[in-house]
């Protein structure tokens, strides 16, 4: 049995807001579920999840996801494949973001973020149908970082995580000079909402499936506005020190990058590979992909979860951690 400290589980509120699942877009076997929930800050976090609807998960997976973007629609597809393959899936909406409350994608406490999900994802995981299942993180981009401070935060309570492009280093050509983070950090003091940041439209170049490019501009929970000065300080501050700290991985984790990503670097990838202390330790590397692989073309999308599928599968069916260290440098399918 897992055990963990769960203090701010507690301080959680909910309102339950139970709805139906759009029979156009899943089909029976699918259980769609909403709920609002109050942070010990007094913002109401937007959370959601997807369960088999006759059987019982083989495993609890839990979303985080990157910067201005949300769960409920962007994760569909996702979630709905995770379920079909026998798991529970969970995500919730960071503070400012998607359907959660707060000013629109402002970052005040990158450690608030983690505190959210730690308390939100634990409380599911001390359901009594909860507690002997294995659970494992699933992080997108800046989400990845999120997964794995959740890591560092408990060793060992999580039993692995699947990172897809996470935020986890600075390229060397974009880190910026002390000087200019120390000036970043003095203006922060004075006007941290200031969005002075450009925030260019990069989703032709990051989602490669033209039908996807078209979902993520129709959401209508997505942010494209200019990004809060905090939060482009928080966000740099959180790659820095996870950079230093990739030796203090430990657990279970499942890699994956686009080798043509220009949002995330794909040698940061390799890096969290190579430095991390982790026994079970895989990483995949897609030539020709971009940062979103989920939104690559159908034929590659398929190959991306069927990696991820494939791994989780192997992880929640054992007993114990197995040691596995595991490179590939894959090839695209289209």
């Amino acid at each position: 049995m897992h055990r963990h400290t769960s203090c701010q589980v507690h301080l959680f509120q909910r309102i339950s807001e139970a709805i139906a699942m759009d029979q156009c877009t899943y089909s029976d076997d699918i259980k769609y579920e909403e709920e609002f929930i109050v942070n010990s800050r007094g913002e109401k976090l937007f959370t959601c999840g997807w369960t088999p609807h006759k059987l019982e998960p083989k495993a609890l997976i839990f979303i985080c996801h990157g910067i201005a973007a949300e769960c409920s629609v962007s994760m569909r597809d996702t979630a709905s494949r995770l379920v079909r393959a026998g798991y529970a899936v969970y995500g919730i909406d960071h503070e400012g973001h998607g359907r959660s409350s707060g000013l629109r994608c402002y970052v005040s406490k990158f450690s608030d973020v983690v505190a959210d999900c730690s308390s939100y994802f634990t409380s599911v995981c001390d359901k009594p149908e909860n507690r002997e299942k294995k659970r494992f993180l699933y992080g997108v981009s800046m989400g990845g970082s999120v997964a794995l401070l959740l890591h560092r935060k408990e060793p060992a309570y999580w039993d692995g995580a699947v990172l897809l492009a996470p935020m986890c280093k600075i390229s060397d050509d974009m880190k910026p000079h002390p000087v200019v983070v120390s000036v970043l950090k003095m203006v922060c003091a004075v006007a941290p909402s200031w969005r002075i940041i450009p925030t260019p439209d990069i989703i032709d170049k990051v989602c490669k499936d033209p039908e996807m490019r078209k979902q993520v501009r129709s959401n209508p929970y997505i942010y494209r506005g200019k990004i809060p000065l905090k939060t482009c300080h928080e966000l740099l501050m959180v790659s820095l020190d996870i950079e230093k700290n990739l030796h203090e991985v430990t657990l279970p984790f499942l890699v994956l990058h686009g080798g043509d990503d220009i949002v995330t670097d794909p040698s940061a990838s390799k890096l969290l590979f190579e430095e991390a202390a982790s026994v079970d330790k895989t990483f995949k590397l897609y030539p020709g992909m971009w940062h979103a692989l989920s939104a690559e073309l159908p034929p590659d999308v398929e190959h991306v979860y069927s990696d991820i599928i494939s791994w989780l599968d192997q992880r929640a069916s054992r007993a114990t951690c197995a040691a596995n260290v595991s490179e590939n440098i894959g090839t695209s399918t289209s």
